[in-house]
Parts: structure tokens; C-alpha cells; sequence
């Protein structure tokens, strides 16, 4: 799939940047600035975000290329806040940037309320989808077709290793070899297996739920079918997936740290676990945690089990509060255009989502010296072309993943049986799908 879109836009960046102030450059639902902006009548944008989406630069620009535009924005200083003022304002009818943000793991629940957000193919989405991954396009997509958000970042996911303890265990270190020990989760199970016997202080990952939310976001269908009837017991792949990984703790492949806490940041810093799921930005988190101990020892693979994986990554939506739905969905088309991704991508490191912007040499030529001098870009392009994403995720999938991942870490740290736990999670799921339904 090639871009059709707008500019050529990295070979050209220059060029299209000059062009868009004559409104030249612009693709349906861009900038289209042109000589007469000064008199347009004034109009106030606001763009609700969180963390950091490296935007603040790009808002100076819009409104440089449109004079009669200024961008308000709302930055919450965590998801949480950002979905609990989303959901506040959504129930209300009031309330809501003309533009809000999403993150990948909760768009779905949004989707379910697709009539509450313009469908950006008015505004020429069906003109500019061929910029994006088909899968990143298809997670803002309705079952009829209504296009709900734009792309911004990605996390597509690779396998990052310790050189250092796959030696000790007599593991190829070379990361093109090391591609080829775990095409598959079933191989990277059995080389965990393997390196255990060599090397059994060390474990072989360093969670099971995080290495469940990798296998479980592969699945066609986890939770709920297509039509958004929850599973539960009747999806085995989702039992086989459990299994896998409940094994896997048993045989001590797991070091039973819950991301995130202090326990796991400090595992940096010691030989606890040899490899990890790893989106691009977990980069940052492992050279963070680690510092001078772990540079050279860390490395990443060009794999991932099963063929592809992400993790992380948002959207841009506008919702239909916005008194200016087609200024807002120009803003957003604007922000997450291929030049403004490579923008972004050197600003903060936030992964693009544009195939175009793969064509730029900082991104495609990105090394990671603490990473053994790893050609990262390269890596995660290649692992973000093979992620096939067509999971459908239903309007309790938050609920209904909590509950698993609790029962999980349960069977990971020793407090409950296998099956056990996974009768308990079945139960609390169907609850939670039930309640839904009553409500």
C-alpha cells in the first residue's frame, strides 16, 4: 500500500512546508492556507491530549500557516484524568475539546459510541487513509466503515535481550541469530526452557501479564466476536494463551515482577530476567532503569513471536460537540500527517504510523548505542510493517482484561492454582459482560 495523499513529504519536506502557505501542497482535510487567511473570521481550536505528544511546536506552526486560528490546548497530566474528563463531558453534551485524544488500548469503547464523533470521511479521511498502516487505520474504524480518528504514534513491538546472560547460557548473542531462536511463541517458550537449565538465577521475562497482554493482542478474537458477544469459555485460543503462560510460571520462566513498580524498575539493575516484550518506546524505560549497568548487555531482535505485536500508540477524534468540525478535522489530519510525525519522532521519539515518514533518514537510520549500537529504525520498521492487528475488542474489554491479567499475576506470584484463577476470571468476566448488557 503507497501513500496517495498530500506531498511527498519527506523527500520534499522543504518544498511542501513553502507550498502549504500557498495552499498548493494541501490534501483533502489539510492546511489550505492561502493570501486571504488574515481576513477569515477568527476561530478558537482547543485539542484535549495527555503525557506528552510533542505538539507544542506543531501548534505555533498551524497557527502561522492560519492567522485566523488559535489552538488552545488541554494537556492532562495522565490518561486517567484525560478518560474520566472525556467521559464526563461525553455524558454531559458539553464539555469536549474540538479535538480529543485517545489511546489505542481504549478507542474501543469509543467506537461503541461512534455516533458521538464525526466521522472524519466527511472531511476527506477516505482520501488520506493510504498514509497510515492499514492495521493502525482499521483500529479507528467502525464495523460499517465510519472513520472516527487519525493515527499518531505507534508501539510496534520487537524482542530486546541480554547479550551478556544469552552467553552465559551458550544462546547465540548476534541479534540476526537470536531473530531466529523464537519465530513463534511456542519456540519462546521451549529456548526459555533451555536457557533456564543453564542459567537458573535468571528468569527468562519479566512478567507473565505483560508477556499475556503480547500473545492475548494477537488473537483474532479474545474476548468478544465481531458482533460483540463476549466469549468467555468458549474461545480456546484464549484458554491455550493462558495455559502457555501459567506454564511458563510454573517452569520458573517468569520473574514475577509487576510492571511498573519499584520492584521492576530495580530488576533493571540486576540479572532477574533475560528478555522482555519491547515497543519502541520501551527503550527509553529499560536505558533508564538500567543506566551505566546495562549498557552494551542490552540488544534488540527483529522479532517478535507470532509474527508482529504493538503496544501503544493514539488517535485524534473530534467529537460532535465541536461548533467547527471541519476546522477541527483539518487541524487533526495536519497534526498527524507524515511531516508532522517526523517532526514529532525527533522531538520526543514517538514512533510514526505514516509509512511516508519511514522514508526519512533519521527514522530509517535511527542506531541505539546503549543498545549495542542496535539500527533500531530499521528494527521497528520492520516490526511495525508485521503487525496484522484485526483483534476486535468490545465495549467491556478494559473491565474484562483487568480481571484476567489480576488472575494472572495470582498464578505468577504462587497465591492460586492455574485453574483456579482462570475459573475465577471467567466468572468476574461474565459479570462484567452481563452487567453491560442490563445497562
Amino acid at each position: 500500500m503507497r501513500p496517495s495523499a498530500g506531498c511527498r513529504p519527506l523527500a520534499a519536506l522543504l518544498v511542501c512546508g513553502a507550498l502549504l502557505l500557498a495552499s498548493a501542497c494541501a490534501a483533502p482535510g489539510e492546511s489550505d492556507a492561502s493570501g486571504n487567511e488574515q481576513d477569515k473570521p477568527r476561530i478558537e481550536l482547543t485539542i484535549a491530549t495527555f503525557n506528552e505528544f510533542g505538539y507544542d511546536d506543531l501548534y505555533r506552526e498551524y497557527e502561522a500557516l492560519h492567522p485566523n486560528i488559535k489552538i488552545v490546548a488541554r494537556k492532562s497530566p495522565t490518561v486517567d484524568a484525560h478518560v474520566k474528563n472525556l467521559d464526563t463531558n461525553l455524558a454531559a453534551g458539553s464539555g469536549l475539546a474540538d479535538i480529543e485524544a485517545m489511546e489505542v488500548t481504549w478507542i474501543y469503547n469509543y467506537l461503541a459510541k461512534a455516533d458521538q464523533f464525526v466521522d472524519l470521511r466527511e472531511y476527506g479521511a477516505d482520501d488520506l487513509k493510504d498514509r497510515w498502516l492499514d492495521w493502525k487505520v482499521s483500529g479507528a474504524t467502525t464495523p460499517d466503515g465510519k472513520i472516527i480518528g487519525y493515527g499518531t504514534d505507534i508501539g510496534p513491538e520487537a524482542i530486546c535481550y541480554r547479550r551478556d546472560l544469552f552467553a552465559k547460557a551458550g544462546l547465540p548473542t548476534d541479534r540476526a541469530q537470536v531473530a531466529k531462536l523464537f519465530p513463534d511463541w511456542p519456540s519462546y517458550f521451549a529456548t526459555g526452557r533451555k536457557f533456564k537449565q543453564k542459567v537458573p538465577g535468571s528468569a527468562w521475562y519479566d512478567s507473565a501479564v505483560l508477556t499475556w497482554e503480547a500473545m492475548r493482542n494477537q488473537l483474532i478474537q479474545a474476548y468478544y466476536s465481531n458482533q460483540d458477544r463476549y466469549l468467555g469459555a468458549e474461545n480456546p485460543l484464549l484458554k491455550r494463551t493462558w495455559n502457555q503462560i501459567a506454564q511458563g510460571s510454573a517452569d520458573g520462566l517468569s520473574a514475577k515482577l509487576p510492571a511498573w513498580s519499584e520492584a521492576w524498575n530495580k530488576a533493571f539493575r540486576t540479572d532477574a530476567f533475560a528478555t522482555m516484550a519491547c515497543p519502541g518506546w520501551m527503550l527509553g524505560v529499560i536505558q533508564d532503569n538500567a543506566g551505566g549497568y546495562g549498557k552494551g548487555k542490552w540488544d534488540v531482535a527483529d522479532v517478535f513471536p507470532g509474527g508482529g505485536g504493538n503496544w501503544g500508540g493514539s488517535y485524534l477524534t473530534v467529537p460532535k460537540q465541536s461548533p467547527q468540525p471541519e476546522e477541527a478535522a483539518r487541524l487533526a489530519a495536519w497534526l498527524t500527517a507524515p511531516e508532522q510525525q517526523v517532526k514529532v519522532f525527533k522531538k520526543v521519539g514517538s514512533f510514526p504510523s505514516t509509512l511516508d515518514a519511514y522514508d526519512d533518514e533519521q527514522v530509517k537510520n535511527q542506531v541505539n548505542a546503549y543498545f549495542n549500537n542496535a539500527p533500531v529504525g530499521e528494527i521497528f520498521i520492520n516490526r511495525a510493517k508485521n503487525v496484522f492487528l484485526k483483534q476486535h475488542k468490545g465495549p467491556r474489554e478494559g473491565e474484562i482484561n483487568q480481571v484476567f491479567s489480576a488472575a494472572l499475576a495470582r498464578v505468577d506470584e504462587g497465591k492460586q492454582a492455574p485453574d483456579a484463577a482462570w475459573k475465577q476470571a471467567l466468572d468476574l468476566a461474565d459479570k462484567a459482560a452481563n452487567t453491560r448488557k442490563k445497562g
